[in-house]
């Protein structure tokens, strides 16, 4: 089933968006807090970019939009590419959580110092949340009736999504794709990594481990 079949999609006024996280990088394979740090693809993360564009390819979409980060900017020309639609703009609004002089380090060690994942100098994951609900409004605020791929990065999906459905969400995988729906006063998180979001219990969800870089094994 795909992704996006969850619901009527086809009412006049529906919008529908998605958030495609990058493809992995040296960084998140070697398990370094990564955030704003511009880190290119690598290998595997090319593959898995095209793996997202098999996931959403059944259904029309209208432009492909990023956060500026070279990761997410290549994910998102490969998807672009393979879909043949625009490459639109990137929005500096979609960058990833900016940890500081932590970034290049060990994000499981970073885990183990700060369990709260309120690492010194690092954005608050709060103003992260804001940055991404703002950002997703500036983009269908430029993208009227349209549906639109929104490729950025782990920490800022993962909270947005959080912000906008109103409790936790599981970490964000390499080239994943969560579906959103706009409705008269914002957006309904449909699906978190391809699941149905009322498939994943709270629970899971607030303890497991995040895929944003501070277990060990992704970064941003």
């Amino acid at each position: 089933m795909p992704p996006w079949s969850h619901g009527d999609l086809s009412e006049p006024g529906i919008v529908i968006a998605a958030f495609i996280r990058h493809g992995q990088t040296d960084w998140n394979r070697d398990g370094l807090l990564q955030g704003s740090s511009d880190i290119p693809l690598n290998d595997t993360g090319r593959a898995q970019a095209r793996d997202a564009l098999m996931t959403v390819r059944s259904m029309p979409w209208d432009v492909v939009v990023s956060s500026p980060l070279r990761r997410a900017r290549e994910t998102a020309q490969i998807i672009a590419d393979g879909l043949g639609i625009e490459l639109g703009p990137a929005y500096a609004g979609l960058v990833e959580r900016d940890y500081g002089t932590l970034e290049g380090t060990s994000s499981a060690a970073a885990i183990d110092r700060w369990p709260s994942r309120d690492y010194p100098g690092a954005e608050s994951l709060d103003s992260v949340a804001t940055r991404g609900s703002l950002a997703l409004r500036e983009i269908a605020a430029d993208t009227p009736e349209a549906a639109v791929l929104i490729v950025c990065h782990g920490t800022i999906i993962r909270y947005t999504l959080a912000r906008l459905a109103g409790r936790p969400v599981p970490g964000i995988d390499n080239g994943s794709v969560s579906m959103l729906r706009s409705h008269a006063d914002g957006w309904d998180v449909l699906t978190v990594n391809g699941i149905p979001l009322e498939q994943i219990p709270i629970e899971h969800a607030a303890k497991q481990p995040s895929r944003e870089g501070e277990d060990g094994t992704h970064a941003g």
